[in-house]
């Protein structure tokens, strides 16, 4: 039978209720989203003419550019945020307390700036006439001090015994570091990275607010040229076409992430050999003589001659 220490395993009556529960909420989750597709139908949002632009070679083309330029801004944020967060995170674990101090003012700060502030003060002071650089670099500090964190966590769950082991052993801190510490913080910072690189993929929908032709300001753009039908502005539309968008996109990453800590939790040891299993069991066995004979072997349980 099977136990848990994080709760009592239910009974049949238990199981019951549950999936009486399970039917209500699905029940009621289905009526919310009638509910919805009705109000937006007599609000007159699912007319043919909102809808029929997305048909034109030009609409989708633009689409495919506005995605083109999310994914590119998303790659190079992505890649200088984990850049930065693996250099803050060093700096944190750094025996010199100075170092120390200074990593750790710059990430508390950057993770207590709002993103959007930081993004629009950035265009605003530097980056006016490329705000593509001024959304990178937002996105950069933020992500950076929080992938920092991640990264500095993960290494501090590696048992103490294995870094002083190492250092036992004569190895520097940058080795052990690199040859100890991080293989084994990978396997439980993965999952964590991957899921704030979703949320730095959703954070590139920031952009639209300096003007800067992502995803979202494409189709901000686009609901506001698309000519009203009976009254009935193209914003709803566009947020449903778009946000499915963003939601597939981050359902791959997220997919990537469930596969990564797939992959990470099997275990790279498999079962000892059976001749080492054997000499286990016999160096175990205490009726067993240093000279390698058994029970046996002793003067004693030798019969006499006649």
């Amino acid at each position: 039978m099977s136990t848990s220490v994080l709760y009592d395993v239910p009974g049949p009556r238990a199981r019951v209720r549950n999936r009486i529960y399970g039917v209500l909420a699905t029940a009621v989750l289905l009526g919310l989203i009638a509910f919805a597709v009705y109000r937006l139908d007599a609000t007159g949002q699912f007319q043919g003419g909102l809808w029929s632009a997305y048909e034109y070679t030009d609409t989708q083309q633009r689409i495919v550019d506005g995605l083109l330029t999310t994914l590119k801004t998303f790659a190079i944020a992505a890649v200088l945020s984990l850049a930065l967060g693996a250099v803050l995170a060093t700096a944190r674990l750094s025996d010199h307390r100075p170092v120390r101090w200074a990593a750790t003012v710059l990430v508390e700060f950057f993770r207590a700036m709002p993103l959007l502030i930081m993004i629009f003060l950035l265009y605003a002071a530097v980056f006016t006439s490329d705000p593509m650089w001024a959304l990178v670099i937002g996105l950069t500090l933020y992500n950076g001090s929080v992938q920092a964190e991640i990264f500095r966590s993960g290494i501090n769950a590696v048992p103490r015994g294995q870094s002083e082991a190492a250092s036992a052993l004569g190895l520097r801190k940058t080795q052990v570091m690199t040859s100890v510490l991080v293989p084994q913080a990978v396997r439980t910072m993965l999952p964590s990275i991957i899921s704030q690189l979703v949320v730095t993929l959703k954070d590139t929908s920031l952009g639209f607010i300096i003007l800067y032709e992502e995803l979202l300001f494409v189709g901000k753009s686009f609901a506001q040229q698309t000519p009203p039908v009976n009254g009935v502005y193209a914003f709803i539309p566009m947020v449903i076409v778009f946000g499915s968008i963003y939601v597939l996109l981050c359902l791959a990453l997220s997919s990537v992430a469930t596969w990564v800590e797939r992959r990470t939790k099997r275990s790279r040891k498999g079962t000892p050999p059976p001749l080492a299993a054997t000499g286990a069991t016999v160096m175990a066995d205490p009726g067993h003589s240093a000279a390698g004979g058994g029970p046996g072997a002793s003067g004693a349980d030798v019969p006499k001659a006649d």
